[in-house]
């Protein structure tokens, strides 16, 4: 047998602000799975009525695709691509 190696999966970091409602934690985690991307970390923190997110996903689909998604959900107010990405964000 020869050794092989794996090939790695791209790992991205993002930084998303949104609205705490109902639900929409469970919405950003749908479009997230549903994008073709799998959750290696997250940390939430509330800070006033918003949400701080910080998710590590695995993925080999276009980053800038789930960005655009994300952006689209109502209580999304900013994401942010860390390690040098440019950021996108919009009002809430």
């Amino acid at each position: 047998m020869n050794p092989q190696s794996q090939p790695t999966t791209p790992n991205y970091t993002i930084n998303c602000r949104m609205t705490h409602e109902a639900a929409a934690l469970e919405r950003l985690c749908q479009v997230v799975r549903i994008r073709g991307f799998r959750i290696a970390t997250m940390a939430v923190e509330t800070a006033g009525e918003h949400l701080d997110i910080a998710l590590t996903l695995e993925g080999t689909r276009p980053i800038a695709m789930l960005q655009s998604q994300l952006e689209k959900l109502h209580t999304v107010a900013e994401v942010a691509l860390a390690a040098g990405s440019v950021a996108r964000s919009r009002s809430a």
